[in-house]
């Protein structure tokens, strides 16, 4: 087994990912979310390598080391389930574990909705497999919440990738800290005239789980890539209604492999989904091997509350069938 984390990359469906990887074994893939890139398993790789697991993490495309394709249509989550896919068979596992956090947990469910074949087992972070298709969610987000939801202020190629390039490291560092800086889950709100960066103070101190390292290592990933820094990871969101009507043959599909949930009682998510309506999507895992719920944690799951984590994680991979 590798004691230390290497570093690559591999061509799959014309983009270039780079991975991060340790362990021999089972493959389980890590799936960062926003505003983030593979360092966020920082404290996974170690312990799931030892437990005798591959743990790959990719930066996934528009991201960190990977690339970044202009064309805004170009960031679909059926692009971004076909790099799963296409990268379990580059690595040439067969099949792998899925476990994505934040937007890594929608494609995570995606993938193993559409392609359970490949999916030995998935868990999602933060969300929860929220229906693929449906109505145009933006008008519905625009109702409930009004023009300045971020989801919503993300949408205007250029306004929120310009703001947050102006300082990088600041940029990372207030929203990863943050996103509910009273530890009071509700939605992030740009008030009308105001810019994105207004409704996240400046942090008097860093989170224990967050160092000045850590800030540098995702700094790093971003900051070499100039004006367009963040707008691989925006394009993401640019992409919500052309999802919608994407995936709209697969409307009613359950999530018919193993799966695990695990969320934080303060992640903002939870002013978003009530529980009613949580378990209402949870009902899309009929193979639901638990729900984790971690009092006093926040939206950044498993960089928050890394051993609760690993633990959940170890034991599901433990009782997965070969």
């Amino acid at each position: 087994m590798s004691d230390s984390i290497e570093h690559g990359q591999v061509e799959v469906n014309g983009v270039r990912l780079h991975l991060a990887e340790q362990g021999e074994g089972p493959l389980v893939l890590l799936l960062h979310g926003f505003p983030e890139s593979w360092y966020s398993w920082r404290h996974q790789f170690g312990p799931l390598a030892a437990a005798g697991y591959r743990v790959v993490a990719p930066d996934q495309r528009g991201y960190g080391r990977s690339s970044r394709p202009e064309a805004v249509d170009a960031y679909t989550l059926l692009h971004l389930v076909g790099d799963v896919t296409a990268l379990i068979g580059e690595l040439g596992a067969g099949r792998a574990v899925v476990v994505g956090h934040d937007w890594g947990a929608l494609v995570a469910w995606a993938t193993a909705a559409l392609r359970p074949d490949l999916v030995r087992g998935v868990v999602g972070l933060s969300v929860p497999p929220l229906p693929m298709s449906g109505p145009p969610p933006l008008r519905s987000l625009r109702e409930a919440y009004g023009e300045g939801f971020y989801q919503v202020y993300f949408q205007e190629p250029g306004r929120a990738d310009a703001e947050l390039v102006a300082d990088v490291r600041t940029s990372l560092r207030r929203i990863l800290c943050g996103v509910q800086p009273d530890g009071v889950p509700r939605p992030w709100v740009v008030p009308e005239g105001g810019k994105l960066l207004d409704t996240l103070p400046e942090p008097e101190r860093l989170p224990h789980w967050l160092t000045e390292a850590d800030l540098d290592a995702f700094t790093a990933d971003y900051a070499p890539h100039g004006e367009h820094a963040f707008t691989g990871g925006l394009n993401w969101y640019r992409n919500l209604d052309r999802n919608a009507e994407l995936l709209a043959p697969f409307a009613d599909l359950t999530i018919d492999v193993p799966a695990l949930y695990a969320a934080g009682e303060q992640d903002l998510v939870n002013a978003l989904v009530p529980p009613e309506a949580l378990a209402h999507l949870l009902g899309r895992l009929p193979r639901l091997h638990g729900h984790l719920r971690l009092p006093g944690a926040g939206h950044w799951t498993q960089q928050e509350r890394p051993a609760e984590v690993n633990a959940a994680l170890l034991d599901f991979l433990a009782h997965l069938d070969d």
